[in-house]
């Protein structure tokens, strides 16, 4: 069985505005997906995230988004497909910038809100994620969400020449296809952590997991996503890396 890592959005604090717990959710975490400046943080909270990675030796990734500061990246924009690669290259230069002033690199890439539910929905808009990535260093994986059926994404990949990894969620309801439920609705997030760990085990080992409408779903995931914005969620990140230590 690979290993599964665990991901973590980061550096999503905005001047003297804090969102997260970075410091505390960092050491468990084995990928850092750092917000470019397009939905939150700022060159000063950019650096500082990328220089908190390199000393718990995580490997950082550009976390792009749509230019929506006060929606904090959850709303859709009507964008072309021309304007999303502009906007995604533009923000990998920024962190790639600062990840060189730090002896580092941008070691992956993953959209954020909005724009990472649209590219899931729209081949057009994936499509230009995809120039992007490609553009600026097609080594570079580039993560989208894992669904019941990956191969038109991986199809996608193959022509532009990039590879992919897949992300799952511990804390999230899935559907039947294996999209996000909304968070709009009831049961989109989970909250205990008996649930979330239970989860993240069946999506660790293989094992389905039960989609909202109670038909099994099995996920083939590379990474798994955490979430550390209270003491619950801490709590709930530090017991899936003792849980996926233990599997390894």
């Amino acid at each position: 069985m690979p290993r599964l890592l665990l991901n973590a959005d980061m550096g999503e604090s905005f001047g003297p505005w804090t969102m997260g717990q970075d410091e505390a959710v960092m050491p468990f975490v084995d990928l850092a997906n750092v917000a470019c400046g397009f939905h939150a943080a700022d060159p000063d909270t950019m650096r500082r995230t990328i220089q908190l990675a390199k000393r718990h030796r995580v490997r950082t990734g550009a976390h792009p988004a749509y230019p929506d500061l006060v929606g904090f990246g959850r709303r859709s924009l009507a964008c072309s497909p021309a304007e999303i690669e502009n906007m995604v290259l533009y923000q990998l230069g920024a962190l790639d910038a600062l990840c060189r002033a730090e002896g580092t690199r941008v070691n992956y890439i993953k959209p954020h809100g909005a724009l990472y539910n649209d590219m899931m929905r729209d081949e057009q808009k994936l499509a230009a994620v995809m120039k992007a990535v490609a553009a600026f260093d097609a080594g570079l994986p580039l993560m989208l969400m894992a669904t019941a059926n990956p191969a038109p994404a991986q199809a996608l990949a193959a022509r532009h020449g990039i590879g992919l990894w897949f992300e799952a969620f511990a804390d999230r309801a899935y559907d039947a296809e294996g999209f996000l439920v909304s968070r709009s609705l009831p049961g989109a997030v989970h909250h205990q952590t008996a649930q979330i760990l239970e989860q993240a085990r069946r999506i660790a080992t293989g094992e389905p997991l039960s989609a909202g409408d109670g038909s099994p779903l099995t996920l083939r995931a590379d990474t798994l996503c955490v979430h550390g914005d209270n003491p619950e969620s801490i709590a709930a990140v530090k017991a899936i890396r003792q849980l996926l230590d233990q599997l390894a």
